[in-house]
Parts: C-alpha cells; sequence; structure tokens
C-alpha cells in the first residue's frame, strides 16, 4: 500500500460484519451495519505537542481496534475500502 497517514493520523480497514446471527439468519447486506472494528493497517508519526516535542501513538500497525460509527474519512485505494481517522477517534485496542 503506498499510503502513509500524517501526524496523528491512522489508517483502518475495517474487519467483516458477521452475516449470520446466532440462531443461524442470514442477515442481508442491506440490513447490516457498518462493522466498527478495524485492523490498523498505518500510523503516523506521532501528534505534535504544543512545546512542537511530538507525542507518539499508542496504537500500532496489527492492532485491532473499536471506533465510532461515523469515525474518519473513507478512502478508496486500489479498489480497497479504508477509513483515514485521528487516534483520538479511537475508543479501544481490543486484546487477545
Amino acid at each position: 500500500m503506498n499510503l502513509r497517514p500524517l501526524h496523528d493520523r491512522v489508517i483502518v480497514k475495517r474487519l467483516d460484519q458477521e452475516t449470520k446471527t446466532a440462531s443461524g439468519l442470514i442477515i442481508p447486506d442491506a440490513a447490516a451495519e457498518k462493522p466498527d472494528q478495524g485492523e490498523i493497517l498505518a500510523v503516523g508519526n506521532g501528534k505534535l505537542q504544543d512545546d512542537g516535542k511530538l507525542r507518539a501513538l499508542e496504537v500500532k500497525v496489527g492492532d485491532r481496534v473499536l471506533f465510532g460509527k461515523y469515525s474518519g474519512q473513507t478512502v478508496k485505494v486500489d479498489g480497497e475500502e479504508l477509513l483515514v481517522m485521528r487516534e483520538e477517534d479511537i475508543m479501544a485496542v481490543l486484546v487477545k
């Protein structure tokens, strides 16, 4: 991928949402909600502080994260839909 985020931004790929319920019912694409989980593909250098120092990001490439339903800006790169968002838009990192 030739996309490098700047400053405190990250590139996130949405994870596929389950298409079946626990009881086995299939959810059609039109009724499915956008997933609010994703995997971080790239991170920026960090957030520039008021004193001019750079604060490193807490997330790293490969982290699975939770974010708001309407967070970030959707972009298409090589036919793949990705999200560009600030680190502060991420609510949590999923720990295995």
